[in-house]
C-alpha cells in the first residue's frame, strides 16, 4: 500500500516503501491527524470558494517551487496539465514576469503568492496589496491569502515528512476559464 493524496481530497491508506503513512510520519513528528483532517477540509473549502481551479493551482505550483516541495511540484504540475494548462506556461512560471503567457489576474495572485510565502523577507509590499486588490474582491484576496498560506503549510510538512515525489496521478477534468 501507499499514501495517496490527491489536490482534491485527502487520502491517507496504508504504508508506503519505508513502512510509514504519511499521517504516520507527521504524527510522529508531532502532527496530528487532527491537523492534516483541518488541511484537507481548508482545500475542500478553497475547491469551492469561487477562484478559478487553474489560478489556484498555479498559485500552489509556484509557492512549491520557492519553497523547494517537490512532491507538491510534481502534484500541481501534473493537476494543471490534466486540466489542459500549457506546458510552455508550466515551464515559464519562474520567470512569470517577464513571459507574456500570464494574465493580469494571473500575474497579480502570483505576484501576492510570492510576497506571501516570503512574508519575513517582505512583509507583504503595499504596492503587490494595491495591485492585488485591482484583480480581487476583498473575499477573493482572503480565500488567495489562505490558498497561499495552506499550500505553504503543506510544503513544509510534506519536506518535512520526506514525502517522495512521483506517485501522484491526477484525475483528468477540464479546464475552467474565468469569465
Amino acid at each position: 500500500m501507499s499514501v495517496l493524496l490527491t489536490s482534491t481530497d485527502v487520502v491517507i491508506v496504508g504504508a508506503g516503501p519505508s513502512g510509514l503513512t504519511l499521517a504516520g510520519v507527521l504524527a510522529s513528528e508531532g502532527v496530528s491527524f487532527v491537523i492534516v483532517d483541518r488541511l484537507a477540509e481548508l482545500d475542500k473549502y478553497l475547491r469551492g470558494c469561487g477562484l478559478e481551479e487553474s489560478l489556484l493551482n498555479l498559485v500552489k505550483l509556484r509557492a512549491s517551487q520557492i519553497n523547494g516541495c517537490a512532491y507538491c511540484l510534481d502534484m500541481h504540475w501534473k493537476d494543471l496539465r490534466a486540466l489542459g494548462e500549457s506546458e510552455k506556461r508550466l515551464y515559464s512560471l519562474d520567470a512569470w514576469q517577464e513571459s507574456p503567457y500570464y494574465g493580469d489576474r494571473e500575474r497579480a495572485a502570483l505576484a501576492w503568492t510570492e510576497a506571501v510565502t516570503r512574508v519575513s523577507e517582505t512583509h507583504v509590499p503595499d504596492e503587490v496589496y494595491e495591485k492585488a486588490k485591482k484583480h480581487f474582491s476583498e473575499k477573493e484576496l482572503a480565500d488567495l491569502t489562505v490558498a497561499v498560506a495552506i499550500i505553504n503549510t503543506w510544503n513544509r510538512l510534506l519536506i518535512a515528512g520526506r514525502k517522495t515525489p512521483g506517485t501522484y496521478q491526477p484525475v483528468r477534468r477540464e479546464l475552467k476559464k474565468a469569465a
